[in-house]
């Protein structure tokens, strides 16, 4: 299988290169040239599987210049018990009789990052050998809050690699800062820059597209790469857990096979609720996704007008994991829906440079419509919906699994649908103790790791070990750099 650049199509490389790069040259992200379809009866045979044998299957669809034996020994690396707490790994909790969550944050960092950045090392470091890469390799991530954990201990101390992740000074809850300044390995740097997410996004996105720093880093023996959701080895593992979600509930008898499902995101840079995307291509019976914001809506205005406008204030909110105003995974949506037109894809990116905003084509409109739907929750409204799925169902949520039950909930009210809907449940409550707390009635005193005893006093709900391992760990990184920096900063950092 080929892959190619959504703004320039005729950029066609193989699989491992387009995990190496992580992006186009011209800045454009590798999709695959044809989407592939899941084999008649597959359905069948997955639902009998374990997590890591349904990895094995669909990743191989779209990898086939690895062997199943290669990719069977990444799962088990990466799916382990050493780093999940659980042997579901991706496990479905019901909620009521007619809603799931998908809990995507039983890993080593607690977040659903964890679901790809477990599995990205693997496949780079191999596609390192298959492109018969010679140089080493700097990951240069910018994060909202639970990438850059979930890269940093993903590829601690990876041999051939280096690691830098960037994210917002003021922008991340205590624990997010906490798991990432406290991040073990030799070859690992965290740096925070003063501004938003955009700002450190849009700083990575212009260090790999300046020819100039790829050749002077290629003459030093560098190549960069990315652990963001712009990098296709990034992507692709997320696209296993909705189709396992949906075995699971096969399994436990709460729909028919080929009933159709929805599912509720919450979504930011658009890469989880896009793998949702490429499931339902592949032939999952997806009715509807749901596009869940919280108060930073850019991408539910999008959906519902087909206007594109990140100019507007920026929200910092208790979802600070969706406080993003640029959605860089957007533009494969944009790319598939109008018919893989680079020119067309390309001409929306350089509009939103120029003046942040554009409108796409009656095309593509019709294409979200067929699929999409979108609301938003704001942080009463996120706190609420906390507080109910505790008090009324027993369950501990995080803000923003809870701005994906609260458009959930709201997408019933107005529509009256009744399918069968799974909430994609993306961190464990104790990264956001303060707000959870909050929800729960609580006025919290202290902050940080300090709150995950009392918030497991409040709940009765156990902490996760790796959360409680925190407390007392030395903060090694406390940098901060203006983002026009950033670029003489990864100079400093590969020496």
């Amino acid at each position: 299988m080929r892959y190619i650049s959504t703004r320039d199509a005729k950029a066609r490389v193989s699989a491992s290169t387009a995990i190496v790069r992580g992006l186009s040259t011209d800045g454009g992200l590798f999709v695959p040239e044809v989407l592939p379809r899941l084999p008649e009866g597959a359905i069948g045979e997955l639902r009998q599987m374990s997590y890591r044998q349904r990895a094995v299957y669909i990743m191989k669809l779209f990898l086939d210049e690895f062997t199943a034996g290669e990719l069977d020994g990444f799962t088990r690396r990466a799916y382990g018990p050493e780093s999940f707490d659980t042997p579901e790994t991706a496990p479905l909790r019901a909620l009521d009789a007619n809603t799931s969550l998908l809990e995507l944050w039983h890993g080593p960092t607690c977040a659903f990052k964890d679901m790809a950045l477990q599995m990205l090392p693997h496949l780079l470091t191999a596609s390192m050998g298959k492109t018969g890469s010679d140089k080493d390799v700097c990951i240069l991530t910018a994060t909202s809050g639970d990438t850059g954990k979930a890269a940093l201990e993903g590829f601690a101390d990876v041999e051939r690699t280096k690691i830098m992740v960037i994210y917002p000074r003021d922008g991340v809850s205590d624990i997010q800062k906490l798991q990432m300044t406290t991040q073990r390995g030799g070859n690992v740097n965290v740096l925070a820059v003063r501004g938003n997410f955009d700002d450190a996004q849009t700083a990575v996105k212009e260090i790999f597209s300046d020819p100039g720093l790829r050749e002077e880093l290629a003459g030093r023996g560098w190549a960069l790469s990315s652990a963001n959701s712009i990098n296709w080895g990034r992507l692709l593992p997320q696209i296993v857990y909705y189709i396992s979600a949906y075995c699971d509930l096969l399994n436990a008898g709460e729909i028919r096979e080929g009933e159709e499902v929805l599912f509720s995101v919450p979504t930011g840079n658009f890469g989880d609720i896009l793998a949702g995307y490429y499931a339902k291509k592949m032939g999952l019976p997806v009715k509807r996704l749901l596009c869940a914001s919280n108060e930073n809506d850019v991408l539910t205005d999008f959906i519902k007008t087909g206007v594109y406008d990140r100019n507007r204030p920026f929200h910092t909110t208790i979802s600070p994991s969706m406080d993003i105003l640029v959605s860089s995974n957007l533009e494969r949506l944009l790319f598939d829906l109008s018919g893989q037109s680079d020119t067309e894809t390309a001409g929306y990116m350089e509009a939103l440079r120029e003046t942040g905003r554009y409108q796409v084509s009656g095309k593509i409109r019709a294409g979200i419509d067929v699929l999409f739907s979108a609301g938003r929750c704001d942080d009463a409204e996120t706190l609420d919906v906390i507080r109910r799925a505790y008090r009324e169902h027993g369950r501990l949520i995080d803000p923003h699994t809870a701005v994906a039950l609260g458009v959930l909930e709201k997408f019933r009210r107005e529509t009256g649908d009744k399918t069968p809907a799974v909430v994609v449940s993306t961190a464990s409550p104790y990264k956001f103790c303060d707000s959870v707390l909050r929800a729960l009635g609580e006025t919290p005193e202290s902050s940080g790791v300090e709150l995950i005893g009392r918030l497991e006093e409040v709940s009765g709900v156990p902490a996760p070990a790796p959360l409680r391992a925190l407390a007392g760990k030395p903060v090694r990184f406390t940098a901060s750099r203006d983002k026009e920096e950033l670029t003489q900063a990864v100079r400093e950092f590969l020496g």
